[in-house]
Formats: structure tokens, sequence, C-alpha cells
């Protein structure tokens, strides 16, 4: 049995001290396989088993710029490893896609497969699939469930190939609000979850236990810096899968996922950067798409970008993509073509509330503005502010990432409107830039160094429809909260 350099267990001990002073887990950036084993065991120590098969499967991923989960397929020591430990499959299930009548299942096989699942309807199960899991698709297959009631919740079970793989016990399917217009939904967010967040087993424990609808990511999730080499770009997507509290959730909570720099190519990078290729921005695009498990992927696969809308109960969401058209000018923050579909898809949102993400965020206080609207695209946030405002579209709700930490603030407008900013970069618990600033006349609330998500509980029964905002820390902390009316976020009123 391999030994393994003393450094890793002191890497690990540290970790676990500073994670216990609520600060990010330094030491532990890189992307070589024990750093990636010392994150797995942040919080609690894997089997050596488990160890073993991500060492192998690391090295089969590493070796090649290309290497994609149809190597794993065909590598034979990593197999061997799968038998014998009796595992099934990579990944998931995962659910996303959340409509009123069902989901969508994402899982993730060891080979070329077909996969199953199995809903307990009114006490009998129901059948969907099965659906391949090919090379093409990366080794995933994605199921969608239809045909069951609003605002219900189903259990569900899994099947590979016609046997029943391991799923976590509170797996189910809770079906949206049939309501869109007058119903009640609660939706987490946040993001900069990155490695060492995805481990906070605590946190994800608490996210789930609150039963929101949907959770929200925003990017700098699971890829940290992998650039061009998309094995290990599926490196990082894996070592995500491998996370017991990551599993538990995303079995019984909807995910929707957009991409921020570091699961893009790497820090600040966007469009495509010197001395990549379009091909390799294609490449870093399939992979990422493979990995989730959205309604849609931007233009699909002749367009290209990952933004989408979806509605959840009495909830448009709108997430778009600040990376995949950028280019390394001023003005080129989303590029014409998603500027305009977002401003159509603006004015067709009929639902009281509207969550609009960007990865990046949408004030330039933080860093100077470092990567945000008014440093790419102050003209572009001005056409898009507006927009609504012309247009009187109410209820909308900027959420935002990057920036690690915290922070919210009001947008004051010229026309005496007031927008709202929600930035929730403290999946990942990191020390980022200050957290607040005396200077910041409308910041409502920031934070840095500690583990914290975000979530919005929208009621649409009033007359004059309520969201609250909360910042909940692991430990269950509401630290901040705010509530808005409709009426308050539209501008002229209602």
């Amino acid at each position: 049995m391999k030994v393994l350099h003393p450094l890793v267990f002191l890497l690990a001990a540290f970790a676990l001290f500073v994670l216990s002073a609520n600060a990010e887990p330094s030491g532990l950036n890189g992307g070589d396989v024990e750093t990636s084993i010392a994150l797995m065991d942040l919080y609690g120590k894997q089997p050596e088993a488990v160890h073993r098969l991500y060492r192998e499967a690391y090295r089969a991923l590493a070796a090649d710029p290309k290497a994609s989960f149809a190597t794993l397929a065909n590598d034979e020591a990593v197999q061997r490893l799968c038998r014998e430990q009796g595992v099934t499959h990579w990944g998931g299930p995962m659910l996303g896609c959340v409509t009123l009548e069902g989901a969508r299942v994402w899982l993730r096989t060891l080979r070329p497969a077909r996969v199953e699942v199995r809903v307990t309807v009114d006490g009998a199960e129901k059948s969907f699939g099965p659906v391949e899991s090919t090379a093409q698709s990366d080794m995933t297959a994605v199921v969608p469930v239809t045909g069951l009631k609003p605002s219900t919740r189903y259990p569900y079970r899994v099947f590979v190939d016609g046997k029943p793989v391991s799923v976590p016990p509170s797996a189910a399917i809770a079906t949206a609000p049939a309501e869109s217009k007058t119903g009640k939904v609660r939706i987490a967010f946040g993001s900069c979850f990155h490695r060492w967040g995805l481990g906070n087993r605590t946190q994800e424990d608490l996210i789930r236990s609150r039963q929101p609808a949907a959770l929200l990511l925003l990017g700098d999730i699971a890829v940290q810096d992998r650039k061009n080499h998309l094995g290990f770009h599926r490196a990082d997507y894996l070592l995500r899968d491998f996370f017991p509290g990551w599993k538990d959730l995303v079995a019984s909570v909807p995910v929707y996922a957009t991409w921020d720099d570091h699961d893009y190519f790497a820090n600040d990078l966007a469009g495509v950067p010197k001395r990549f290729s379009p091909e390799d921005r294609a490449g870093v695009l399939d992979v990422f798409r493979r990995a989730w498990n959205n309604p849609a992927y931007g233009f699909g696969d002749q367009g290209g970008g990952i933004f989408f809308r979806a509605q959840i109960g009495p909830c448009d969401v709108i997430m778009l993509d600040g990376r995949y058209f950028r280019e390394n000018r001023k003005g080129s923050f989303l590029g014409d073509e998603q500027m305009k579909w977002l401003e159509a898809h603006l004015l067709d949102c009929k639902a009281p509330f509207i969550i609009l993400s960007c990865g990046t965020m949408w004030s330039d206080y933080v860093s100077n503005g470092k990567d945000s609207w008014g440093k790419w695209d102050p003209d572009g946030r001005e056409r898009l502010f507006s927009h609504i405002e012309r247009h009187r579209i109410g209820g909308v709700l900027l959420i935002s990432g990057d920036r690690h930490g915290a922070r919210g603030f009001r947008i004051p407008r010229p026309s005496g409107f007031e927008f709202y900013e929600f930035e929730g970069g403290s999946l990942g618990g990191r020390r980022g830039p200050p957290a607040t600033n005396e200077e910041w006349k409308t910041q409502l609330y920031g934070i840095s160094d500690k583990y914290a998500f975000s979530e919005f509980n929208i009621d649409a029964t009033l007359p004059d429809p309520e969201v609250t905002f909360n910042l909940i820390t692991d430990d269950g902390k509401v630290i901040y909260s705010i509530t808005l009316t409709r009426s308050r976020l539209t501008p002229g009123g209602l």
C-alpha cells in the first residue's frame, strides 16, 4: 500500500483547524491529487479504498488533456477497483429542472448504460426511462420525470441496466407549486463553493433541511482554474461527486448552475483567452453542460453559452453567462445576442418576481469594480436597467457572486427607483476583499471568512407580494434579513 507523504496529513490537520475558525483552508488551493484527497477528508476522513479509487481515476484523467469519462470506462485498473468496492456509478442522482409536474434526474455511469428512474406514486412505483448514457454524453443520462402532482414530495429509486444503485435515503422529488402567480416558494442561492465548500456537510445538510424548491449556484463551484485541460476539469467534477454532503443535497434539492471564471478557464478569464482557441472554449462548455442538469444551455450546440430561463412557482429565474461571449474590450459583457435575448425574456416574464443572476457583481464597489459590470460594460448595464425601468418590469431581484464573502447593496437610479443586489459568494467560507466600507453608503450587509448561504422566501398570496431575503451561516444563524414588497421593486410602483 502506498504510504502518503506526512505533508498531506499536516495539510489536512491544518485545514480542519482553520475551518473551525471560519477561515478558508489556506494551503489547499493546489490541483494535485494529494491536495484533492486532503480536501475529501476535511469534514471526516474517507476510507482508504475511496482514496485509492479517486487516485486511479485522477491518474487516468490527468494523463490526457482530452481525457473523458469514456477514458475511465476503458481503464481496467479503475473498473477493477469499482467492482471490488461495489461502486455502481460516478455521480448523482442530481435533480434539476423542477416543474409543477416533475423534474429531471441526472446520473453519471461507469460505462455506457441504460438509466431508469422509479418514482413512488400513490403507493406504487412508476417507471421513467430508460435513457442511455454514452461516450458522447460523457457517461451521463438525464431522465425526465413527468405527470406528478404539484406541491407534492415523491421518493424515487434509480436503476442502471436494470439493477438498483445506491441513493441517499432522503432522495425525493418535490414538485413546484401549482400557482405561478399567487403561491409561495423558497429558493436558496450562492456562489464560490469551491472544492472545500463542497465538503461542508453541515452547511449542505442545513440547506437541505430548509427544503428549498431549488438551489441556484452562480459559479466557482467545483472546478479550480483548469484552463483547457479537460481531464482535470472532469477530475474536479468527480471530486465533487465524492462528497457525501453534496450527494445527499442534490438527490433532493434541484440544482441550477452557471459558471464564473474558475469553472471556465481560470481567474478573471473570459471569451477565448490568449493562448487558447475556440475549440478549447467549446471543450470546456461541453464538459460543463454534461456535469449539470439545467433546463437549457445558451443558444445550444451551434450558438454556445450556458444562460437560461426557468420558472419555479411564483418566480421567474434568469441565469446569465458573463464569460462565454465576453471579449477583451469594454461593452462586451454579455455579447449583443445574449443581451437581446435577455431583454425579450424580461418582457415575457409573468411571475410576480424575477431572479436575475450574474456570476460577477452588478455593483462596482468591491475591489474597485474588478471584473464587474461597470468595468466591462457600464453602457450595457445602463441599457438593461433603463429597459427594466422603461417597461416597468416589476419584482427584479439581482443576485451575484465572484467576490468571496457576501455583500448586499441598494443601487439608486436617477429616477428615484432602487434596485437591490444580493451577493452570496460565501458558500466556500473564503476570505475575500473587505466585507464593508464606510464609504459604501448603500450597503445592506457584508461578511467575509464565514460559511453562509442565501435564500429568498417569496409569498405571492398577498395583495402586494413580498420577498424576504435571509443570509444564513452554517450554524443556522440568520445574520441579515430584509423583506421587500413587489411594489417597492417595481419602477413607478404597482
